[in-house]
């Protein structure tokens, strides 16, 4: 079971203003081939069907604690699109034709599918698929695939950070760059406990360091890239028995943090009656905190 927290891994800028084809770029990094969906998809088939959970636990609670930590990306990467759709369009008599200005936009579906919000799908409003998923059964397989699977994210990450100056979309890339970072070497470091093979050695791919990129250094300076969160108050504890050491890049010790990074404020996104979302009018609004009212006994 994963544990809920209503908050995001960290606090997004609000934004000052629309950026409709950035956010298209984005939708690549939730739904693409190597988008956040997938890497949440790939580890947690992985953990469900992870066989020998005993006597490899030190490898099934990497794989679970990385697992639970994509769920937040998911929902990290699909803010961020959400913010960057905000105020493309505007109220309006529906024969104004209030949507006008997206028609021409990159990704027409952020618009008549689904209120100007993330989708399952990748840059080019292709939606994502199960067949993203691999789960051979065999660790060091599994391993091999999700280094490759890190690093393919890593890259398109760095790409989609210079498609866009957005300072939601950098603030979210610069932390997701650490944090990728972070499980490209935990997987390195369990492949090379599984077959004696250094493979931190390969590190970083492509081969350009995160400080490269303004919004990672922050991070960085925090010592995010050393730490490696269980996402769980009591188990997964064996993670430590792969992720210690030195970081292969700046020589720092590498940290469990038995629990979640401190997190920040889900944004609350305002209604778009040009989109009839979410549909409730003032009056709507006041029967239903009444029915709430009735509900609770006031």
């Amino acid at each position: 079971m994963i544990k809920r927290i209503n908050k995001l891994q960290i606090e997004l800028p609000m934004p000052k203003s629309p950026d409709p084809n950035g956010a298209a770029a984005v939708q690549e990094l939730l739904g693409g081939k190597f988008g956040e969906m997938s890497t949440l998809n790939n580890y947690m088939f992985q953990s469900f069907n992870f066989r020998n959970k005993k006597k490899l636990k030190p490898f099934y609670d990497l794989v679970a604690s990385i697992t639970a930590e994509e769920f937040g990306h998911v929902e990290l990467v699909t803010n961020t699109i959400n913010l960057m759709l905000k105020g493309v369009t505007y109220p309006a008599n529906p024969n104004a034709a209030p949507l006008r200005n997206t028609k021409d936009l990159r990704n027409t579906h952020h618009y008549i599918v689904n209120a100007q919000t993330g989708m399952p799908a990748d840059s080019m409003g292709r939606a994502w698929t199960g067949d993203n998923v691999f789960n051979s059964g065999n660790l060091v397989l599994d391993l091999l695939h999700n280094f490759f699977l890190e690093c393919g994210a890593r890259t398109h990450k760095m790409r989609v950070y210079e498609m866009t100056d957005n300072p939601v979309a950098r603030e979210m890339i610069g932390y997701l760059l650490v944090r990728g970072g972070v499980h490209v070497v935990a997987y390195a470091k369990a492949l090379e406990i599984a077959t004696g093979v250094d493979i931190t050695k390969m590190v970083p791919i492509p081969s350009l360091e995160n400080r490269a990129f303004e919004t990672t250094r922050k991070f960085e300076a925090e010592g995010i890239h050393r730490k490696l969160y269980t996402f769980s108050e009591n188990d997964y504890k064996d993670v430590a028995l792969i992720w210690k050491g030195s970081h292969p890049e700046d020589g720092g010790k590498l940290e469990v943090i038995q629990g979640t990074p401190q997190g920040g404020p889900i944004p609350d996104l305002e209604d778009l009656p040009e989109e009839f979302a979410p549909g409730i009018s003032p009056e709507d609004f006041m029967e239903i905190a009444k029915r709430l009212q009735r509900s609770a006994g006031i």
